[in-house]
């Protein structure tokens, strides 16, 4: 009776508030789905990758791989290794996948959550069964009550849902108002952001911090400035090991 009773609830949802694809706003068959249109225009990031940071590596010739394609790394992170652990964003950051960023970053399409969180939750997959902790990027209280909502944290939220891992949206803070990142360069972005995030120490109590395995989310992974200083406070007060995960990534 109450599967009934919930199945024709959601057909008379569906009939006056039909879903609509989360790109172009087309009538779907499903929620939080996106048309076969737009599907075909988002470039989702598969292996090989680098084994740190996830930047896609562009081979055709499968031989040129071998079998230690899982332990590549990507000429950045062998030159100087991030402060984070491992790195893995679901799609490239580009036209397609920054229509969907801005609108839920920046026009209250708070309804795109669960169709983010979901590539979040795939990009992540062989990191949930060793985690401990989820942990968004925290924006500045300033800048919170502008936009009023972190789209990092709703992210975080629904990855508790999905994965049954505690969250935390108050361990670590943005203590510094810092400027807009866009625009600015690998060395600019690093200045901005150096020392403006801190871990609330009564939280990393509450939330067994210390020694523990942490999942940063974030909307975006561009020069990793942010995602390092996110580490690095993270891990002074005592997380064992923070991999970065994204909705999207930068590659050039």
């Amino acid at each position: 009776m109450i599967e009934w009773a919930r199945t024709v609830a959601t057909l008379g949802i569906n009939a006056i508030l039909p879903p609509r694809c989360g790109g172009c706003g087309e009538i779907t068959d499903t929620t939080h789905a996106v048309c076969a249109d737009c599907w075909a225009g988002l470039r989702f990031i598969t292996a090989p990758q680098c084994a740190c940071c996830g930047y896609p590596f562009e081979l055709t010739d499968d031989t040129s791989i071998g079998s230690d394609a899982g332990q590549m790394l990507c000429a950045t992170c062998l030159q100087k290794k991030p402060a984070f652990d491992l790195a893995r964003a679901a799609l490239v950051y580009d036209d397609h996948s920054r229509e969907y960023l801005l609108r839920f970053k920046h026009a209250d399409r708070g309804d795109l959550t669960p169709l983010l969180a979901r590539w979040v939750y795939q990009a992540g997959r062989a990191v949930w069964d060793q985690a401990d902790l989820i942990v968004p990027v925290p924006l500045h209280r300033q800048r919170l009550l502008k936009r009023r909502y972190n789209q990092s944290g709703l992210l975080a939220a629904k990855l508790f849902g999905m994965t049954g891992l505690p969250w935390d949206g108050l361990v670590l803070r943005r203590a510094r108002n810092t400027r807009s990142l866009g625009g600015l360069g690998p060395s600019s972005r690093k200045r901005e952001v150096g020392g403006a995030f801190v871990v609330d120490d009564v939280r990393a109590q509450k939330c067994s911090l210390a020694g523990a395995r942490v999942v940063l989310i974030d909307d975006v992974l561009t020069t990793g400035a942010t995602a390092n200083a996110c580490v690095r406070a993270l891990k002074r007060s005592g997380a064992m090991h923070v991999s970065v995960i994204t909705v999207a990534r930068v590659v050039r």
